[in-house]
């Protein structure tokens, strides 16, 4: 069964991320499709880029590094779970993008996107686009974007808004299917 890594992209100590992050790793899990596996950027705490070499060489001098690289190089697809802060995505996906270079060669890779504002954090999945494109990654073209995330986090447990659930499916039905023509080149 394929690897998906669902990849929680926010690092603040109090985050609606997390809550959402959860709810999209149990509904991939209850997708079917995929073996399922989460990460935080918090929990990880990747340092800025302090590599020597550059990602391409794959060669990692730091444990922090190896360890993520070998997280990122086990999954066959992933799934960003991303915030949108002044229009942007984040420096620590960013930063967490550019500590690796081969292990994202050729991987299918579906963005979830949310914001506290009315665009739902798309502008962000936008503007990462090119920078999965020149990783070799392979973007779905679904990405439900979730507006006012703050509205839908109670107690720490996210509740999706009417119809999420089945934007979600049709991300995790693409990704299935970019993972086994992944698979079968």
């Amino acid at each position: 069964m394929p690897r998906l890594l669902v990849l929680s992209a926010s690092t603040r100590s109090v985050s609606n991320g997390r809550p959402f992050a959860h709810w999209v790793a149990e509904t991939a899990t209850g997708h079917g499709a995929f073996a399922v596996e989460t990460v935080d950027l918090r929990e990880l705490a990747l340092p800025l880029l302090d590599e020597p070499e550059y990602a391409s060489t794959g060669i990692y001098t730091h444990q922090h590094t190896r360890d993520w690289s070998a997280v990122a190089a086990a999954a066959d697809a992933f799934v960003f779970v991303m915030p949108m802060y002044n229009g942007g995505f984040t420096a620590p996906l960013k930063n967490a993008l550019d500590h690796l270079y081969a292990e994202w060669q050729g991987k299918p890779v579906g963005l979830v996107s949310y914001s506290a504002g009315p665009t739902g954090g798309a502008p962000a999945a936008e503007m990462l686009l090119p920078v999965l494109s020149r990783l070799g990654m392979r973007p779905a073209t679904r990405r439900p974007a979730v507006p006012a995330i703050h509205s839908l986090v109670a107690d720490g447990v996210f509740t999706p808004s009417a119809g999420l659930g089945e934007e979600l499916t049709a991300l995790l039905d693409e990704l299935g299917k970019l993972t086994v023509d992944e698979r079968l080149a």
